[in-house]
């Protein structure tokens, strides 16, 4: 097996298929055992250090990463995602009322009427939202009058440690 200028290692050539493989001395493919990692000073950087041309399938030359740009997050894009999510559930709203359409008998504290039952459905479905939202602006304004207390009593101390 052929050796390379300037690097430990073994490599192989087969011209008819365009190829070489080089395997870093001191590595077994085939082992699972932990191997030693090759120094810095023992990997070439730049072709010009050695004066050989770089093997295909060899290590790229080095060097600082391309910048990524990262796009921020903007309103705009944010509505767009929100009113594309909105329409979905709005289709899959109006295929369920459409599916549901049997006509049932409605009751609620002596006030009867007919219905279609999809619609039924999603108007108990929207009184039931909109109690889990009334319980969470309640503990929400308490939560709010809490740390409001806490911000003054917090005032209240600062300004006594200051005055003498």
């Amino acid at each position: 097996m052929p050796r390379r200028a300037g690097r430990a290692a073994a490599c192989i050539s087969a011209p008819s298929a365009g190829m070489s493989l080089c395997i870093p001395e001191g590595v077994c493919p085939v082992t699972a055992d932990p191997q030693p990692t090759p120094t810095p000073a023992a990997t070439p950087t730049a072709p010009h250090e050695t004066g050989s041309p770089p093997v295909a399938g060899g290590p790229a030359p080095e060097g600082p990463p391309p910048p990524h740009h990262k796009i921020k997050r903007t309103r705009t894009g944010g509505v767009w995602v929100a009113i594309g999510f909105f329409a979905v559930v709005l289709l899959l709203l109006l295929i369920f009322i459409l599916e549901n359409g049997k006509t049932v008998d409605i009751a609620y504290f002596g006030v009867h009427g007919h219905l279609p039952l999809g619609v039924a459905l999603l108007l108990a479905a929207v009184f039931g939202a909109l109690l889990v939202i009334l319980a969470g602006v309640a503990r929400i304004s308490q939560l709010r009058t809490t740390a409001r207390r806490h911000r003054r009593a917090d005032a209240r101390r600062a300004k006594a440690a200051r005055t003498p």
